[in-house]
């Protein structure tokens, strides 16, 4: 019988305790990690919280597919998230699914049907007069922006510009009290058409509408005064609901990342009146990415009126905001009348930021229009119950395993049902870490992956033990047969588990919504199968094998000879040794 072969696979056997000290130490740090990170339990999906699930599927005009992109995916994504959030739901999840599908995961306590109405459908995109604006929260006031300088050719092209950083972010401008003015003269010196026209009205109006007129316009004061913008709640309703006639407060972010609140005037230009936004990287300037506006010759008037009264004023009543949904995402400032129709708004954008906003103005708001494929509904209730039986459905399943493994493997079952438990713990620990990670949430599918995971696994440990009891058969003593019996099981093991996650990463690609929770974790388990093979149940054998109550043979060992029919124990044979080479005797021959 030829001893082991030494190298790699000779210090595997001879030092088997590094493999399992190196899987002890990921347990205890990746355990570590997760009781540090505050979430020491699975987020669970919708159909086991309870909520509400909706898919929606982007639809593209004829001739128009190409629109169906990354970009505009995750500018409809960064929309509906603010929307739900606008619904006052602070762990709402929307996400792309595939290349066409968006998922929005609504937990309990929300009102199913107004979600239903806010993600899918075409926000509102105005152009309204900044009447005045200051940060928000501790930073009462702010210094007044430095003045945007405009070129020659801005001016005779007839450009906008704008110094916020990002395309969801405000500029801070000058303070409510800037140039002198309280916010009471921010609101009269609105010189807007809209406001023009409501003076006018209001000068031949009877005391009783200027008195309501004065009213109102203390109580916007009030609202402007008491806004907080560095509070999500506050955020989440400021400036919503408004009429595009009303004179409103709303927030937005400045380039410092403080949060900005605004008086904003009756809107001027809404989103149908673009058409056409790019994002374009200006070479001749040291502008950088810029966003270029072409305007309807509808929208084009409208301009070159809002931006010719808005010329005439001081900052930050010379700024107009570009609202979405009530939020300020840009403030751009106008030094002169732009009459040809188009507008470039520059500042200190990234690539991304750019594009962000030139799609916030191309499209009105969602860049693409989505239909409804699905609605799912779960109560808490539902959930909880949906969850036990999970629950317990992997409970009676790792029953049924170990049971198996005691009747047929006797003693070997102390190997395989520790290998149970590590690839458990692995699993619940790993999926915990996903969840504020990568977004994961076990839905019932998920639940499903890891059961059918538990056969997966024990069919790794059946694999290694069969080669094993093949060994025995051939008359080996368990050492060798341990050795010996790895190589061929672990090329079965490999293959098998590649079978299983290539399967799985496939399901994972062409499925959609909660079947994608059953090829994750499919996947995943499969993946952990290979680590516990590897690193825990051979060099657990080997250490095993040196145990007499294993290498004798016990009846009770899974291993015993004489019941798995061995033959009888291969011997060293040797060679008889041949004469030494010499003169030959010619008596002899």
């Amino acid at each position: 019988m030829a001893a082991p072969k030494r190298g790699r696979s000779g210090s595997a056997q001879s030092k088997p305790w590094r493999p399992l000290a190196l899987i002890l130490i990921a347990i205890v740090a990746l355990t570590g990690g997760m009781f540090a990170s505050g979430h020491s339990t699975p987020r669970l999906g919708i159909d086991l919280a309870g909520g509400t699930s909706i898919t929606l599927r982007a639809v593209a005009e004829p001739g128009q597919e190409s629109a169906i992109n990354k970009t505009n995916m995750n500018t409809a994504v960064d929309i509906m998230n603010r929307r739900v959030n606008g619904l006052g739901v602070s762990e709402a999840e929307v996400q792309t699914q595939g290349d066409k599908n968006i998922i929005v995961n609504i937990p309990k306590g929300t009102n199913s049907k107004e979600a239903r109405q806010q993600v899918g459908t075409t926000a509102k995109l105005y152009f309204r007069p900044v009447l005045a604006t200051e940060v928000s929260g501790g930073a009462a006031t702010a210094t007044p922006s430095p003045s945007a300088s405009t070129s020659a050719s801005d001016k005779a092209t007839g450009k906008a510009t704008d110094k916020a950083t990002s395309s969801s972010s405000a500029t801070p401008t000058a303070t409510a009290t800037s140039q002198g003015r309280p916010v009471t003269d921010g609101l009269k010196a609105d010189s807007t058409p809209s406001a023009s026209a409501s003076a006018k009205a209001s000068s031949s109006a009877s005391p009783s509408a200027s008195s309501s007129a004065s009213s109102s316009t203390s109580k916007l004061e009030a609202q402007y005064a008491a806004l907080d913008c560095t509070k999500k709640s506050v955020r989440a309703t400021a400036g919503k609901g408004a009429k595009p006639t009303d004179t409103t407060v709303a927030c937005g972010q400045n380039s410092q990342k403080q949060w900005q609140k605004y008086i904003l005037g009756p809107a001027q230009v809404d989103g149908t009146d673009v058409k056409k936004a790019q994002a374009v990287f200006n070479t001749q300037t040291a502008a950088g990415w810029t966003v270029t506006m072409d305007f309807t010759s509808k929208g084009a008037k409208k301009f070159a009126d809002v931006t010719g009264k808005l010329a005439q004023n001081q900052s930050p009543q010379n700024q107009f905001a570009i609202v979405l949904d009530g939020d300020v995402v840009s403030d751009p400032y106008v030094r002169q009348a732009l009459t040809g129709g188009n507008a470039e708004i520059s500042g200190s954008f990234t690539q991304e930021e750019a594009q962000s906003l030139a799609n916030m103005l191309s499209y009105g708001a969602l860049p693409l229009s989505f239909k409804e494929d699905s609605v799912t509904t779960v109560t808490a209730a539902l959930g909880g119950e949906q969850l036990h039986a999970g629950l317990i459905a992997g409970a009676i399943g790792l029953a049924l395993v170990v049971i198996y493994l005691l009747i047929f493997y006797k003693g070997l079952s102390v190997i395989a049902i520790p290998s149970l438990l590590v690839s458990a713990i692995l699993t619940y620990v790993i999926m915990s870490l996903l969840g504020p990670t990568i977004g994961f949430a076990l839905n019932l599918p998920a639940v499903c992956g890891a059961i059918v995971a538990i056969g997966i696994t024990a069919d790794s440990f059946i694999v290694f033990f069969e080669r094993i009891r093949d060994e025995i058969r051939e008359g080996r003593s368990l050492r060798p047969a341990v050795e010996r019996a790895w190589p061929r099981a672990r090329r079965t093991i490999l293959v098998s588990d590649f079978v299983s996650f290539l399967a799985a990463a496939v399901l994972f690609i062409v499925t959609v919504g909660k079947v994608q929770g059953f090829a994750f974790t499919l996947g995943l388990t499969t993946v952990l199968d290979v680590v516990v093979v590897f690193l825990f149940t051979k060099p657990l054998m080997t250490l095993l094998a040196r145990r007499k109550f294993f290498a004798n043979g016990h009846k009770w060992s899974g291993l015993d000879p004489k019941a798995l029919g061995a033959k009888p124990p291969l011997r060293r044979t040797r060679r008889p040794s041949r004469p030494a080479a010499g003169p030959v005797d010619p008596k002899e021959a």
